[in-house]
């Protein structure tokens, strides 16, 4: 089942256009990479679908319906997650607050505390280290342990779809491997569909399904894992082959 379409969609800052006719589609229960160089378009994309940012023509559907009037907060309410670049959590409260504030939208569902209880919980076991630091300001936290939190703010509002933007970026290795660990695990054990943003090609396409490549704006290539990875444009340009 298709969850998400994007068709022909144009955006511009300004009078730069940062997007040219893009059309993607994402399948229910996949991981889909979306590659690119610094500025090629992928952060815009992104936004264009969570509605920070307004395509200026084109199409968005989620679930069959049209998103692309809606306000960020209604697209959010419809299971959409946005984890956007640089992490962007709230500094000075507490991990426990952050989170809470992810659940926001979800504060008036049957049996709501119920179910805050049981995503909090289950972000404990998978990032355990914000389990040990509920009561820590966010800006006390290292990076690592911060990107843990913003994608935990992003699952507290228990999303059908999520928005994952460079969420390695700036991180060592070893964590880099705990959060993909982590992002294959929710996808895997929870079938959650995630879009994925991701400058490391070679950390994205290693849990992806599928994959589009966008440069200067323009979606250039899409295919499988396997399809992407015999490019030779891809292998020299994005994976150091």
């Amino acid at each position: 089942m298709t969850l998400l379409r994007m068709e022909h969609v144009n955006a511009y800052y300004g009078k730069v256009q940062a997007l040219y006719d893009v059309s993607l589609i994402v399948e229910e229960g996949e991981i889909v990479a979306l590659l690119g160089s610094n500025g090629a378009g992928k952060s815009t994309t992104l936004r264009c679908i969570s509605g920070l940012a307004k395509p200026s023509s084109g199409q968005i559907w989620f679930d069959d319906a049209s998103i692309l009037k809606l306000k960020p907060n209604a697209i959010a309410s419809k299971g959409i997650s946005h984890v956007p670049e640089g992490r962007r959590i709230f500094p000075n409260l507490t991990v426990a607050e952050n989170l809470f504030m992810g659940a926001y939208s979800r504060r008036k569902d049957r049996n709501a505390a119920t179910a805050y209880n049981q995503r909090l919980a289950f972000i404990g076991e998978l990032f355990p280290r914000l389990q040990e630091r509920l009561s820590q300001k966010g800006k006390t936290l290292s990076g690592g342990e911060q990107q843990m939190l913003a994608i935990g703010r992003g699952l507290m509002m228990n999303p059908r779809i999520l928005l994952l933007d460079e969420p390695s970026m700036g991180l060592s290795p070893l964590l880099c491997d705990h959060i993909f660990t982590a992002i294959e695990r929710l996808n895997r054990d929870r079938g959650l569909t995630i879009l994925l943003v991701e400058q490391n090609a070679n950390l994205a396409l290693s849990v992806a399904h599928r994959g589009y490549l966008i440069q200067q704006g323009s979606m250039v290539l899409s295919g499988t894992v396997s399809d992407l990875l015999q490019n030779n444009n891809v292998r020299s340009v994005y994976l150091g082959a």
